[in-house]
């Protein structure tokens, strides 16, 4: 199984059960992460200097915060695109950040999809897991990883048999907000901020798909601790209170121990469930 993520942290906040399930059962495991994340908001005051707008490095210290998550998920290939700040972190939408040389929304798509494609050829994936063509929820360097893993399967040529877009239905996010109304509390986080349960509605967050669109289910709820541990090992970018956690708005967010994914490509394996998902990414592989 191959995953390429954006930046460190989304592995785990995104496909850290995932991974972490495969992993304990034997599979291959290899995460690509296509930049240091170096424009990312640091939460720990005492770790403030760190941020793009003071003294700078935070790119590396979050080398050493992946390499923690990852040994937490029981993953050891984990690899940077191109080597380590190869792509720089482009921000978010419409910052100057996007316009920056060597930022990956920059990257040239055919050059960056032949760094994969030489992991691809090395590692021989059956499965490969990205987001989706709006990135999940918007950001520039999760549609360029996209994109790019996207070029990189049509370039593979047949060698990886499936191709996974992570989602989230927009059903669990409804029972998402419930909880976090319901906790100890009601729906903020240690702060005082608002929790997203405040959103008149699912359609107004910038995730979240009809739930007829996802295809697979994967039942990691016995790693959910893993992945609040690798969580917990990005302590510049999450403050995690199980089973919840945040990013430096304070806005609260339920951690999954189901995760969920649309097949975009590949053969879509039997159905294990009265709602027709597959409940393994290597389903209908032979």
């Amino acid at each position: 199984m191959l995953l390429v993520h954006a930046h460190p942290d989304d592995e785990s906040i995104g496909t850290g059960a995932t991974m972490a399930k495969y992993a304990a059962e034997g599979a291959h495991v290899t995460l690509i992460t296509c930049t240091l994340g170096e424009l990312g908001e640091v939460i720990p005051a005492e770790l403030a200097h760190l941020a793009a707008d003071a003294d700078g490095g935070l790119g590396e210290y979050r080398i050493g915060e992946l390499a923690a998550a990852c040994a937490a998920l029981g993953v050891t290939d984990h690899r940077f695109l191109g080597g380590p700040g190869r792509y720089r972190d482009s921000g978010m939408m419409g910052l100057p950040g996007n316009e920056a040389p060597g930022c990956f929304w920059q990257a040239d798509v055919n050059v960056a999809a032949g760094e994969l494609l030489g992991v691809i050829r090395e590692v021989r994936p059956q499965v490969l897991v990205t987001y989706d063509d709006n990135g999940f929820y918007g950001h520039p360097d999760h549609i360029q990883a996209h994109r790019v893993a996207w070029r990189a399967f049509e370039l593979a040529d047949g060698l990886v048999s499936k191709f996974y877009a992570t989602a989230v239905p927009r059903s669990v996010l409804v029972g998402a907000i419930e909880s976090l109304r319901n906790r100890p509390g009601g729906g903020s986080f240690p702060g005082g901020a608002p929790s997203f349960d405040q959103v008149e509605s699912v359609h107004d967050l910038p995730f979240g798909v009809p739930d007829e669109v996802v295809t697979t289910e994967i039942d990691a709820t016995a790693y959910l601790e893993q992945k609040l541990a690798a969580m917990r090992a990005h302590a510049t970018q999450i403050a995690v209170e199980s089973p919840f956690f945040a990013f430096s708005d304070n806005v609260g967010q339920r951690a999954f121990g189901r995760e969920y994914y649309t097949l975009l490509a590949g053969p879509r394996g039997p159905a294990s469930r009265g709602d027709g998902r597959e409940n393994d990414l290597f389903g209908g592989i032979h």
